[in-house]
């Protein structure tokens, strides 16, 4: 069973700098790895998969060294999201996956290694 949390946080100056960091690393590789899906599908006529798309990151990791700023299961979970978004369009559930803006609604997930504490909320990754 998943258990899954909602809450409204208050962070401070750099936690909000470090919020932002990671969204925008989410973001560049979400759209980095959709434009690279549209590459190879008009070359070869496939797409890539969720583990093509994260046996990609270490060489990117090494390419931007800004991306080890990032925990890397927000990163792996952008590929699940990804992977899931071209699964429902061709299952005809959804629209064709955009790309995302810096502008709007900014989302990330860390799957694991949360903890929810009495006053605070314990991210990984050198976050905080």
């Amino acid at each position: 069973m998943r258990n899954v949390v909602k809450v409204r946080i208050y962070p401070t100056q750099v936690q909000k700098e470090r919020f932002s960091q990671s969204f925008g690393c989410a973001r560049w590789w979400w759209n980095r790895a959709l434009n690279l899906n549209n590459q190879t599908y008009k070359a070869t006529g496939k797409g890539l998969s969720r583990q093509g798309y994260n046996d990609l990151l270490p060489a990117l990791k090494i390419e931007f060294p800004w991306l080890k700023d990032c925990y890397s299961q927000v990163l792996q979970s952008v590929s699940l999201n990804l992977s899931r978004a071209f699964i429902n369009f061709f299952e005809e559930r959804a629209k064709y996956p955009n790309f995302k803006s810096k502008h709007g609604k900014q989302s990330i997930q860390y799957p694991q290694s949360v903890k929810l504490l009495a006053a605070a909320i314990k991210l990984p990754k050198r976050m905080f």
